[in-house]
């Protein structure tokens, strides 16, 4: 055959293999990635299960699902797998906001779009958003029960993960609901943390409360049948209601819970995934579709489960007749193609019998190229990797000059009487600070020896009981300080033991403060020793958090932190004291339960004949006992009652003692480390003024002061919002939840007193403005709220509706005001800076005054006009407050006015 005729030949084959392939060109089939969080539950099943139904309808896609389970590391490496395998739009339930929001961020930008779907991420960088809004799921479920019980009654009230958004939002809707019927109210609040068990064991610990409960609102329907079952144990079930939340269809979901008269009534929580397979071929298909798609709910009860579960079961039915015809569809579609197959394998079988050769050769030189590339980019990046840590251990290397050079200064400064004597506690707090970061420095640089295979051992004899009790004494005074009960308990003896002092004190010396960052106050360490036949065995032992088996797989992994711990570290630690031991021919060991504690053991084998002659050479001028971080001394208490009052609210300890040392000299301090301990404390003593960051756990700090604002006992003090949230959009946040000041992180301290100050001035006006009833000038403007203005004048005109009462008692103020006998002594001290019996008796003698001046009646008559029944004491009243008696007052009046 010739060329011409071949190259005829080669167009009609090609021509037929293009006619052969033209119907599937012309089907384009859609790919759809769903990275789902978790799967586990009812309700992401359902949501799984709503997806598929809706996937039925639409010819032409592939659907690839990925569950993280709970892992956001997971999550985020399956969104890139799904990349790399080719999707055309991607639907993500993340499973925590932050550490999912730059691979959203990132796959939108390649041109993807991207669907979030039940929870955010920390930016709007999202193609849609498709959830339900918690704030109304609460809201309705409030306006349901308020009705159900008649507007009067109490609500328990059982609420998911404290801190998590879905539980604040639906509690905050709760009471919004409640909050125009007073009749109705959340008598109490337990937290379930979204588990049944963990309802169980809080309901059982608040039995005394449950006996005027009328009514339970839980935040999902699992925990609203905990509810029910614990109610019915404790003999309590008959009259009370149970209203849950997810309305999920399927066996053990929160229709069958309403049908079965488990649960009174479920609020529908939808899942979002008909909608985001819908928005999904919007998006696809170039069609209008909205970004924010918030899903409307419903509370289903008796009246209308049986029809939503009709509703329900049609859908099931008609989704096995769907994908039941498409299976018909399907299997004549695989006749079809089988059929042109036999006859395009045929046609491509002779295209590739001409061209296999070349092409066999040619991929054969591609292969060859991209090997020796590979090999060339391995090298370059090995190198890359290499330069990149010399420069990170060479500037490591530099920090310890410049340590070196405060450190010594410092020292000289704490040797210095009058230095210490002014300013010891801050000199101790820089030189433990110093002191960490050259121990992490030196981390480092030991990390960088193993792996270049530069730390050499240097082992010695040494009683290794001795060296163990040396260390555990470093730490004699935090336990003591902490209350912690840290022993050392000899089992055996192992007598002498080769070991390198610096590294094994440097291993030891990280378990014990490993130990003390994971045990709480009143907790217990025990270091033990022991020995067998071949080695001798150090152990740490305490009843802090403990680990699961996930985590104690990790603990040795370089970089690892927990999410739990007490305070920060580089992640070094533990791996260090790994390759450590590995040096020694021994080991390090973990064994540890959630909730229970913690064990680590060191192995350390006996005699010498495991280490090399040059391991068994010490090294010269080596320390036995490193430098250890010492706690600061306890400052020792202040026995002055201060006139004024201040509530510090920080979780970082070091920072909540600076603040404290700093103003315990000028004002009583009171302290928190929660926004939920710093509420109880404000609402019990009623401070002066009150300092919070905004990020603490618990209610945030902008929470905690829209709370204060908002409570009539303690709307009047003033708030400083302290914050390393540094932008205008959040400081106008912090400032419109109410704040009187809102200062950034970090702050210098003097700024920080002049605005206590400040503001302490200010409202030192405001009291003596409403003390001596003359109006405030121009330039004198003391903040005050409208929930204070309210107060202060409800209160002057109670008092001088009832001044001619002389059986006026505070408790009838008070019960008229509306607040409790000490909370208005509290409020009208901070206030007025008076007693409420020293403003009564001062509006009493002014309104005498004016009837003096301006009526013609007698002193006695006046007497009794402002309520003091005996003439005589209102005279020595009168002439104690004015200098004269009413009588010469009166002639002096008259006498001037003729």
């Amino acid at each position: 055959m010739t060329i011409p005729r071949l190259c005829v030949a080669l167009m009609m084959i090609s021509l037929l293999v293009m006619a052969a392939c033209k119907d599937k060109r012309r089907e384009r089939v859609w790919t759809i990635g769903f990275s789902q969080c978790v799967g586990s539950d009812l309700w992401r099943r359902t949501m799984l299960e709503e997806m598929k139904t809706e996937l039925s309808l639409q010819p032409n896609h592939k659907f690839l699902y990925a569950d993280a389970d709970n892992n956001s590391a997971a999550q985020i490496a399956q969104v890139k797998d799904m990349l790399k395998k080719g999707i055309d739009v991607l639907i993500i339930s993340p499973n925590e906001a932050l550490p999912l929001t730059d691979i959203v961020e990132e796959t939108f930008k390649k041109g993807i779009p991207v669907i979030v779907i039940d929870r955010k991420t920390a930016s709007s960088v999202y193609t849609a958003y498709i959830g339900a809004e918690n704030f109304q799921v609460g809201k309705m479920a409030g306006g349901y029960l308020a009705r159900l019980l008649r507007f009067k009654g109490n609500v328990l009230e059982i609420t998911g993960l404290p801190g998590s958004s879905p539980a604040m939002e639906r509690s905050r809707g709760l009471k919004e609901a409640f909050r125009p019927y007073p009749g109705i109210r959340v008598a109490a609040q337990v937290h379930g943390d979204w588990l049944p068990e963990n309802t169980k064991r809080a309901l059982q610990a608040e039995r005394d409360k449950l006996a005027d409960i009328d009514a339970v609102f839980a935040h999902n329907d699992r925990m609203a049948q905990s509810a029910r079952h614990t109610l019915r144990q404790l003999g309590l079930d008959s009259a009370i209601k149970v209203i849950g939340v997810d309305a999920l269809p399927g066996a053990g979901g929160g229709l069958d819970m309403v049908s079965s008269g488990t649960l009174t009534a479920s609020v529908l929580y939808p899942t979002g995934g008909k909608e985001a397979i819908d928005i999904a071929f919007r998006i696809l298909r170039k069609q209008a579709f909205q970004k924010e798609n918030l899903l409307k709910s419903v509370v289903i009860d008796r009246s209308n489960v049986q029809l939503m579960q009709l509703q329900w079961a049609r859908i099931r039915d008609q989704q096995k007749d769907i994908e039941r015809q498409q299976k018909l569809m399907a299997e004549q579609k695989e006749i079809y193609r089988n059929q042109r197959f036999v006859l395009n394998l045929i046609v491509v079988t002779l295209v590739l019998a001409v061209v296999f050769g070349g092409l066999a050769f040619r991929a054969l030189q591609t292969i060859r190229r991209q090997r020796n590339q590979l090999i060339e980019m391995s090298e370059k990046a090995a190198a890359a990797t290499e330069a990149k840590l010399n420069f990170f251990t060479n500037i490591s290397h530099e920090f310890r000059t410049p340590l070196t050079l405060i450190i010594s200064p410092l020292e000289d400064l704490q040797k210095n009487t009058k230095v210490a004597t002014a300013a010891g506690r801050e000199l101790n707090l820089i030189h433990k600070n110093v002191h960490r970061l050259l121990r992490l420095v030196n981390q480092l640089m030991d990390y960088r020896k193993i792996e270049h295979k530069e730390l050499k051992l240097h082992a010695t004899p040494n009683s290794l009981t001795a060296f163990v009790g040396e260390i555990v004494d470093h730490f004699r005074h935090i336990a003591a300080k902490r209350h912690i009960d840290l022993r050392l308990l000899v089992k055996a003896d192992p007598n002498t033991v080769w070991f390198d002092t610096d590294m094994l004190d440097k291993v030891l010396f990280n378990l014990l403060s490993n130990a003390f960052k994971f045990t709480a106050d009143h907790g217990r360490i025990y270091v033990s020793v022991d020995r067998n036949d071949r080695e001798a065995v150090v152990e740490v032992s305490d009843n802090g958090l403990g680990m699961d088996e996930e985590e104690q797989g990790k603990i040795f992994n370089r970089f690892y932190q927990s999410d739990a711990r007490r305070g920060g570290g580089s992640g070094l630690g533990l791996s260090l004291s790994k390759e450590l031991m590995a040096l020694h021919k021994g080991a390090i060991k973990v064994a540890s339960k959630k909730g229970e504690g913690t064990v680590f053991s060191v192995h350390l084998p006996l005699g010498e004949a495991h280490l090399s002659e040059t391991e068994r050479k010490p090294s010269a001028g080596r320390q036995l006992a490193p430098y250890h971080e010492a706690p600061e001394e306890a400052p020792s208490p202040i026995s002055l009652v201060k006139e004024q009052s201040l509530l510090i609210v920080e979780d970082n300890l070091e920072l909540l003692e600076y603040l404290t040392s700093k103003f315990e000299n000028d004002y009583q301090v009171f302290t928190a480390n929660s926004g939920t301990d710093g509420l109880h404390i404000a609402f019990e003593q009623i401070p002066d003024l009150i300092i919070s960051d905004v990020v603490i756990p618990g209610i945030s700090g902008r929470e905690l002061t829209k709370q204060l604002k908002a409570d009539v006992r303690t709307s009047h003090i003033p708030v400083i919002l302290l914050t390393a949230q540094d932008s205008v959009e959040q400081q106008i946040s912090g400032i419109q939840s109410n704040a009187d000041a809102y200062l950034t992180k970090p702050f210098h301290f003097d700024y920080l007193r002049a605005s206590v100050e400040n503001l302490l001035r200010n409202r030192a006006v405001l009291k003596a403005h409403y003390i001596s009833d003359l109006p405030l000038s121009g330039n004198q403007k003391a903040p005050v709220s409208n929930i204070d203005k309210k107060f202060l004048n409800d209160f002057a005109r109670l008092v001088e509706q009832n001044l001619a009462n002389e059986q006026l008692s505070v408790d009838e103020l008070a019960k008229a005001v509306g607040v409790s006998r000490v909370q208005l002594y509290r409020k009208v001290k901070a206030l007025l800076n008076c007693t409420v019996t020293d403003y009564v008796m001062n509006r009493r003698l002014k309104k005498a005054k004016y009837y003096l001046a301006n009526e013609h009646h007698s002193v006695s008559e006046i007497s009794y006009l402002v309520g003091i029944s005996s003439p005589t004491y209102f005279s020595t009243l009168f002439k104690n407050r004015y200098g004269m008696t009413p009588t010469a007052y009166k002639k002096t009046v008259f006498g001037n006015k003729l």
